[in-house]
């Protein structure tokens, strides 16, 4: 396949199934010769949102174009109210209506809604055609587009429709970074402080020294966190290609994180802002289990302020939480799981009890208060405890 000396090559590990994943900037004006290079021959659709279609659409149909083929695109509305079976079947109709063949191939270009949406339309037309992942949003790049999971919501929980196919190649240019909202690129970087808590300490010191530089989106911070994410969750999808055991650890923070997204009805919480809470929220529930030291608790709530993330549930009650996360794919058997970190750079899998989980929910509830009380000024809460007490 084609590479440029300046771009970063990463390899999922499956075998004859196994697929390179390319980080540079600009690498998406080489779409077409990409394919090309890797002899896809039939015809392409490209599945993407109305926004970026704006932004990137045309600078993927040209490439597309100049290689020789004579790409379909297809864009729906922007946003996770997109991700339903209702939406795959209008991508499945296009597909039909056009002719497209087991040799055809389908490009997921956008955030992980789009990824997840295409890659499932292309696992099952015609039993599976080949896809490429291009992914525009940070949550996407680091996450999402790697590892073959692909999927749509249900009513009742988040990715229970889905399927595991996975793409022939990730094409991820950090330049479409640029013109993501801050809100989005903030809530990526949630995803990124995951890979250092769950399997490489070093990484998130890295974070914490150079968190202005990715604030300021420099160039150099931005590559090495990309791939540096890409290399971990590529290892780990490489071990445990269905989630069976270790890639489970790569739910951290979503066992609660999905509930918040659920319970908001996905309006309220984007996937890396539910993320980010659920992390210091599940971190505090395995210190209050005995399992990892305050200091745990500490470094990832700190680094999670300083990217201006929230770090603190909505108001919820426990018995709206705990259904909530019973409807997670995570749970078996009946029994809620969860990935509790023991230090950074180590977590673990274990059952949730429901009893634990009230104490600890209960705990920090009264904590809360009592933390709040001491914004108070002559017995009327401060403007900054007012908005505490608003969100307990």
């Amino acid at each position: 396949m084609y590479m440029d000396p300046a771009e970063r090559l990463v390899t999922v590990p499956l075998g004859e199934r196994s697929y390179p994943i390319v980080v540079g900037e600009g690498v998406l004006e080489t779409l077409g010769l990409r394919l090309a290079s890797m002899r896809r021959s039939g015809k392409v659709a490209v599945v993407t949102d109305e926004t970026v279609a704006k932004l990137h659409g045309g600078a993927a149909v040209r490439s597309l174009k100049a290689a020789g083929y004579q790409p379909h695109l297809i864009a729906m509305p922007a946003g996770e109210r997109t991700k339903t079976l209702s939406w795959v079947s209008r991508v499945l109709d296009q597909l039909v209506a056009a002719r497209f063949e087991r040799n055809s191939v389908v490009v997921a270009l956008g955030g992980g809604v789009i990824g997840d949406l295409a890659g499932f339309a292309a696992a099952v037309y015609q039993r599976g055609i080949p896809f490429v992942q291009v992914p525009t949003t940070l949550v996407a790049q680091v996450d999402s587009s790697v590892g073959g999971k692909t999927g749509v919501n249900h009513p009742l929980g988040k990715n229970l429709i889905g399927a595991f196919h996975q793409p022939c190649l990730v094409l991820i240019d950090v330049l479409t970074l640029r013109t993501l909202p801050k809100r989005q690129w903030l809530a990526g970087l949630a995803e990124v402080i995951k890979y250092g808590v769950i399997a490489d300490e070093r990484f998130f010191r890295y974070l914490e020294e150079h968190m202005a530089a990715l604030l300021d989106m420099e160039s150099g911070a931005v590559l090495h966190v990309v791939s540096r994410s890409c290399e971990i969750k590529a290892s780990v999808v490489g071990e445990d290609e269905r989630e069976s055991d270790r890639r489970r650890i790569l739910n951290y923070g979503h066992t609660i994180g999905h509930a918040l997204e659920r319970l908001g009805r996905y309006r309220h919480l984007i996937h890396g802002e539910a993320v980010a809470i659920g992390m210091v929220e599940e971190a505090g529930l395995a210190r209050a289990l005995g399992l990892c030291s305050e200091e745990v608790v500490s470094r990832q709530r700190d680094l999670i302020i300083r990217t201006g993330l929230r770090h603190v549930m909505p108001r919820v009650t426990f018995v709206q939480l705990w259904n909530a996360m019973q409807h997670d794919k995570k749970v078996a058997g009946g029994q809620v799981y969860c990935v509790f970190p023991e230090e950074i750079g180590r977590v673990r899998i274990a059952p949730v009890d429901r009893g634990d989980c009230r104490t600890w929910f209960e705990g920090r509830q009264e904590a809360k208060r009592k933390t709040v009380g001491k914004g108070r000024l002559n017995g009327v809460p401060s403007g900054r405890a007012r908005k505490e007490l608003a969100k307990a």
